[in-house]
């Protein structure tokens, strides 16, 4: 959320509101032409698939795993980590040719359509907690899940058996809105935009 705000501002936003103590959940600018709604990660694309906001920001993966009918309009290169297939390192060479895998994840849908996109049948296990206790435990043979550093996998004796995706921040926008509040929503693109590359190019610190 931190990030987010700082992206939106640099871009001309104001968020002073958001920033302050509150357990608000709505919020307008001072000049009320823009309105904030917070809402949690994965309640984030069916707000914007709904209309009920027209543009959000959001992970890659939950996007993915949402698989909502919205417009990924730009990475806004933050929250970087990876999406992988982890798993003791003696499974390395050999768990993807096991007849029968089972896989513990917080993301059924990504897990399922990476499987199923490699001709590889799994058994997939869906997980809400620390998805590293299946292969520990003995309740899986692999995890999908989000890395950052990898620190969390090393500390528990698993490692990265395979790369899925790069995942970051994203701006989704609503399909409808885009046609029908195309001016205001490409402005703040656009403003969006600058910041992310600025920053990118190393212009703003």
């Amino acid at each position: 959320m931190e990030q987010a705000i700082d992206i939106l501002e640099a871009a001309g936003v104001d968020c002073r509101q958001l920033k302050e103590p509150s357990r608000k959940l709505f919020f307008f600018t001072p000049d009320r032409q823009i309105r904030m709604i917070l809402v949690k990660p994965n309640d984030v694309p069916t707000y914007v698939e709904y209309g009920i906001a027209d543009m959000g920001i959001v992970g890659k993966d939950t996007l993915l795993e949402e698989e909502r009918l919205l417009y990924e309009m730009l990475d806004l290169k933050f929250g970087r980590c990876k999406l992988v297939v982890a798993g003791f390192p003696e499974k390395r060479d050999v768990w993807i040719t096991h007849s029968h895998t089972r896989v513990a994840t917080k993301y059924p849908n990504i897990a399922r359509n990476y499987f199923l996109h490699k001709g590889k049948s799994v058994e997939i296990i869906k997980l809400n907690g620390s998805v590293e206790l299946g292969p520990l435990t003995g309740l899986s043979d692999v995890i999908v899940d989000i890395v950052e550093s990898g620190r969390t996998l090393k500390e528990n004796g698993l490692v990265i058996l395979e790369e899925i995706c790069s995942v970051s921040a994203r701006l989704v926008v609503n399909r409808v809105s885009l046609k029908m509040k195309n001016r205001e929503i490409k402005a703040l693109i656009d403003d969006i935009q600058r910041v992310v590359e600025e920053r990118e190019n190393g212009k703003v610190n």
